[in-house]
């Protein structure tokens, strides 16, 4: 059994942590039916089942808030199980925390914590009672407002310091105050007036800004929890040659996380990235063929495609090749020949497909511009259903729509002639033509149209 394999849940994925306050799963149960701490601290104890009193240890792991952590004694052999809140000495008065694991991967935890075998260990007095339960909640309750004003007292003192959080002790005696900053910082006189502001014991303890990121917690860009949040317990620098291996641009703006600092992340897959780089050409290496001179532009190094230029600083002429071509064409020019091109011979390009169709042509910047209106089936047979509406002349166009403006003047006129009846004629009088009237202000109300059958039986 490794250490490694002590800090895995089989059941739980890591991004469900809560790390907040280390508060039990839903409902005071997990996965495995027991109500555990969920925290990314916590360590699943793979040996709690196995018998013959192996798993069988006197010393107990202990959380406390966010990631502080500690190993204690069981030497009054309580009944303890993970989940547990229990009094642990602490100096001065007693502390309240609650077990983590328990058993012989305990050993391995402190061997991991790089706990000397012959430092102390402090004793678990007791499981916690109400009363301990209550004094906790209440020295709990005042970390906010000490925070506050620790930090109004240390701008007082211009010190070049920010306090991060406060933990009360269990007994509320004592007090740890997480700073962060980015020189030496004398804080003497700091520690005289905080403890006569807030009478009790003053700690300080400096962490830097990953840590803080983590105690504070958040969302990262990915939309996925912040990784020192969630399931990080251990930082190490990060620096800008990660970004250049894997070719990402070097805008502090996207390359820094919420603390400021580089993104973890950044450090995750680099190793594949430089084990990648190894099996392609230098970047500094020129291609000469015949009739030009190539240097290199770019490179998909998970493909082992590399995009040389003519130009070197201007992208012209690129040419894609595979990383093989490119090792060919470089012993070639070592032998003192030149390829007549930097392609394979005897090789058609192959046409790159596209990652995704656009049937639709939803994404066209102009595909509202090309819509006209549809050709009327009359139209079609006045043309003679040779010329198709695109082919159509604007002039043809233009001349259609009068013509067809005028047939409706008519077809109006007409039955509105219909509907006023014939015009009472003289004898001799000839009759004047029909001619469209001019709508009046004060219109008849017009009797309705008969149907043709009743025309016919009058």
């Amino acid at each position: 059994m490794s250490i490694k394999d002590s800090n895995s849940h089989p059941d739980r994925p890591s991004e469900a942590l809560d790390t907040q306050n280390s508060a039990p799963c839903s409902m005071g149960k997990c996965a495995c039916g027991k109500g555990v701490p969920r925290g990314k601290l916590h360590c699943y104890n793979w040996l709690e089942d196995i018998p013959g009193g192996y798993a069988d240890c006197d010393i107990v792991e202990v959380q406390f808030k966010n990631t502080r952590k500690g190993f204690y004694k069981n030497s009054t052999n309580i009944p303890l199980e993970i989940g547990d809140w229990v009094a642990v000495e602490a100096s001065p008065g007693h502390d309240i925390g609650q077990i983590t694991l328990t058993g012989a991967l305990v050993k391995l935890q402190m061997t991991k914590a790089r706990v000397k075998p012959d430092a102390e260990i402090r004793r678990v007095f007791r499981k916690a009672k109400q009363s301990d339960m209550e004094k906790f909640e209440e020295a709990k309750a005042k970390e906010n407002d000490t925070m506050i004003r620790s930090r109004k007292i240390a701008e007082d003192l211009n010190l070049n310091m920010k306090i991060g959080d406060v933990e009360y002790q269990g007994d509320g005696n004592k007090a740890i105050f997480y700073y962060i900053a980015d020189e030496r910082v004398d804080f003497r006189q700091l520690i005289k007036v905080l403890a006569d502001t807030f009478k009790i014991r003053i700690e300080m303890k400096q962490i830097g800004a990953r840590q803080e990121a983590g105690r504070i917690g958040g969302i990262g860009p990915c939309g996925r929890p912040l990784c020192c949040a969630s399931w990080m317990s251990s930082f190490v620098s990060v620096a800008t040659s990660a970004a250049r291996y894997q070719d990402i641009s070097l805008n502090p703006q996207k390359l820094a996380g919420q603390c400021a600092k580089l993104k973890c992340c950044l450090n995750f897959e680099v190793d594949a990235y430089v084990e990648s780089v190894k099996r392609l050409p230098g970047k500094d290496i020129r291609l000469e063929t015949a009739d030009n001179t190539y240097f290199y532009f770019k490179a998909d190094i998970f493909k082992r495609l590399i995009t040389y230029s003519t130009d070197k600083s201007v992208p012209a002429n690129l040419v894609t090749i595979d990383a093989d071509r490119a090792f060919e064409v470089i012993a070639m020019n070592k032998a003192g020949e030149k390829p007549m091109k930097l392609e394979r011979e005897g090789v058609e390009k192959k046409e790159q497909k596209k990652e995704f169709g656009d049937i639709i042509g939803q994404d066209s910047v102009t595909r509202f511009d090309k819509k006209g209106k549809k050709k009327s089936p009359k139209n079609k047979q006045r043309n003679g259903g040779t010329q198709s509406q695109s082919e159509q002349k604007p002039q043809d166009n233009n001349r259609q729509q009068r013509e067809k403006k005028g047939v409706d003047n008519q077809k109006n006129n007409r039955q509105r002639e219909q509907r006023k009846g014939p015009k009472p004629q003289t004898q001799g009088e000839p009759r004047p033509k029909a001619t469209r009237d001019k709508p009046k202000d004060n219109r008849q109300e017009r009797p309705p149209l008969k149907s043709d059958n009743n025309d016919s039986n009058e």
